[in-house]
């Protein structure tokens, strides 16, 4: 049993086994890029540790009040800690409260549980509050951290865990998983796992919500509009861009997702692009640019998801990157 995970069976076999043989570490860190799974897999292993109706060691029900809890994210002896928001800042204060927690004895579950999610955003009073936790763990207590690269975090965080790195699936493989466990049309399968970049809970997460598939075609609509569009229009778009500012990151995201299909085009390199529905429009632009501008623009992309994350002024950095993006003849 996979723990109904589509993929990552090693990491689910190897957890199993330690659940199974009781060796379990007090701390585990599961990296990979965002959407490959890592939560849920953190989910699953809290599941499996505590689970009050186990069909076999080291494999959670997922349907006692207990699993059902921890799928929730609900349950009293799990402890949940990250930023407010994505890209912004795990502090050394949700490191302080979550060790006084963590000295109490579990409620009802075998274990308390932390779990401190996206923790590349953690401050570095962050992490080294963390330290002292993971050396001197409690006793029932297990620690699971994910992030998107331990290179990211202390060397000292990361020495003291278990690391667990998930990458993203084999498309074919994956797009055979939604198929069954999304009941999808082979279609639409190979088209969310082409778009996820074999990445199984960004492709589940498009799959449950149709207004993100809409979102990200307005988004790739929008890019292909601004190429098109003089300076004056830009500035204009970039000022309704500023208004709204929930949206920006995964605006930005998916700009950046097509200017790297634009830049394997342009390099004639033998990888598959993401945005396969946009494949006219990608070799168009391909042609139209050389490598080196291609790269530029994606480079300008990136620099702008940095600044923002910074907290820079926002409007300034729209406006920049409008500035910086080149103009491409393209059908309407």
């Amino acid at each position: 049993m996979n723990w109904d995970l589509l993929g990552h069976e090693w990491a689910v076999n190897l957890l199993r086994g330690h659940i199974s043989n009781g060796v379990v570490r007090h701390a585990y860190l599961v990296c990979g890029p965002k959407g490959v799974g890592r939560r849920t897999l953190a989910l699953r292993m809290a599941q499996a540790l505590n689970c009050s109706s186990p069909p076999e060691p080291g494999v959670p029900c997922r349907s006692c009040r207990i699993c059902c809890q921890i799928e929730k994210m609900q349950m009293a002896d799990l402890f949940i800690v990250q930023a407010e928001k994505e890209g912004g800042t795990l502090k050394v204060d949700q490191i302080r409260e979550l060790e006084h927690s963590l000295a109490l004895h579990p409620y009802e579950a075998h274990f308390r549980i932390a779990l401190l999610l996206r923790f590349e955003e953690a401050n570095l009073s962050a992490m080294n509050a963390l330290l002292k936790t993971l050396e001197e763990p409690p006793s029932k207590v297990i620690i699971l951290i994910t992030a998107d690269n331990p290179e990211n975090l202390l060397p000292t965080v990361v020495s003291r865990c278990e690391i667990l790195r998930l990458r993203p699936l084999q498309l074919d493989a994956l797009a055979v998983g939604l198929q069954s466990s999304a009941n999808l049309s082979a279609e639409r399968a190979a088209l969310l796992a082409r778009i996820s970049g074999g990445k199984p809970g960004l492709a589940l997460r498009m799959a449950g919500k149709p207004d993100l598939l809409e979102e990200r075609r307005e988004n790739l609509s929008e890019m292909l509009w601004v190429l098109k569009a003089d300076r004056v229009a830009r500035f204009a778009r970039s000022e309704e861009i500023v208004k709204e500012k929930d949206r920006i990151r995964d605006r930005l995201m998916d700009w950046l997702s097509l200017w790297r299909d634009v830049v394997i085009k342009s390099a004639d390199a033998a990888v598959p692009i993401t945005n396969l529905d946009y494949q006219n429009s990608i070799e168009t632009i391909a042609h139209q640019l050389d490598l080196i501008s291609a790269k530029r623009a994606l480079v300008s992309i990136e620099r702008t998801i940095s600044l923002l994350e910074s907290n820079v002024n926002t409007r300034l950095a729209a406006e920049v990157l409008m500035l910086d993006l080149p103009h491409v003849k393209l059908q309407n």
